[in-house]
């Protein structure tokens, strides 16, 4: 409902921009982002049925990698439908309802890739500083219990965010929202309302998740550093520090795109726009396609299994 101000009550329907600036070539620009969704896809499901067939990977590591790609394809799948459809079909509007769902997929699916990057630094921790301990801590039954913790506590951290929003602001600015999908803070500086309390669950929540996630892995990762250098042959150096350069690569490059994004919402005002938003879609995309290259790659097992599959189908 219009108020004479010009402000929104609680609009039924939001309207993407897209990205500011780049609206009549970004048709074009979906081409590529489409293209690296199609790939991100076909490499993890790609990677899931090799774990999933492969006896001598059914191994904490592997388990938790299988996460992860599960995980890759959910947060793409959450995100690249709709941006495609705003790029290439000009279908921009979203049901407000519909928005906070997607918003709350993203930042749970973000949550728990988080935690699987936790969940796969500890188990190279205890693999390399507590060699003799790693099988009775990982247990079946702990990595199970890992998987269902890291979902269940995003998902119900994300909830009050949604509740947050539906029950306190209730008029708005614009309905035009200056991104392609709804990510917290795009939806909440709609509003004309204090957006204090929102700002601070918010920041509480990237603490909780991101914040002590971070913190945990690089501890780890320097407890890890600091044994394998202590460790007397220069082979068994080298097997442990290239059973850890897979995971570092994406923990890095997940991190430094998730703190931009982050951050350029909060005290970025500075960075243009277009830059924000470009750099923003890249964030869910770029780990989901990189981790099966960066993986299978590094990973003699899955290199081997790949090899093997590819193999019998040309001799076949």
């Amino acid at each position: 409902m219009l108020i004479t101000n010009g402000t929104l009550f609680m609009p039924s329907m939001l309207i993407f921009v897209g990205i500011p600036g780049l609206e009549p070539v970004q048709c074009w620009i979906g081409i590529p982002f489409c293209a690296m969704y199609i790939i991100a896809c076909i490499g993890n499901t790609l990677l899931l049925i090799i774990i999933k067939s492969e006896r001598s990977l059914h191994e904490p590591m592997y388990i938790f990698l299988a996460m992860l790609g599960a995980t890759d394809i959910a947060l793409s799948t959450s995100i690249v439908p709709k941006m495609l459809g705003i790029f290439c079909f000009h279908l921009p509007e979203i049901y407000f309802d519909v928005c906070l769902f997607q918003m709350w997929l993203i930042h749970t699916f973000q949550g728990i890739e988080s935690g699987v990057l936790l969940a796969m630094a500890l188990d190279r921790y205890v693999a390399i500083c507590h060699p003799l301990r790693h099988a009775s801590i990982f247990t079946r039954q702990a990595v199970t219990h890992i998987g269902i913790g890291m979902t269940l506590r995003s998902a119900i951290l994300m909830i009050p965010s949604l509740l947050l929003i539906k029950c306190r602001l209730k008029v708005y600015r614009t309905k035009l929202i200056s991104h392609t999908y709804c990510e917290h803070m795009a939806v909440v500086k709609l509003a004309t309302e204090d957006i204090f309390i929102n700002k601070s669950y918010g920041l509480l929540c990237a603490f909780i998740v991101g914040g002590f996630d971070f913190i945990l892995i690089t501890l780890s990762y320097i407890h890890i550093f600091m044994t394998v250098f202590n460790l007397p042959q220069k082979e068994a150096r080298l097997k442990a520090i290239n059973t850890c350069i897979p995971h570092m690569c994406v923990f890095f490059q997940f991190y430094l795109l998730a703190f931009f994004s982050f951050f350029t919402h909060r005290a970025g005002s500075h960075i243009p726009s277009y830059i924000h938003i470009t750099l923003s879609i890249l964030y869910p995309l770029v780990p989901p396609l990189l981790n099966p290259f960066v993986y299978g790659v590094k990973t003699k097992q899955i290199r081997d299994k790949v090899a093997k599959m590819f193999c019998s189908k040309d001799q076949g």
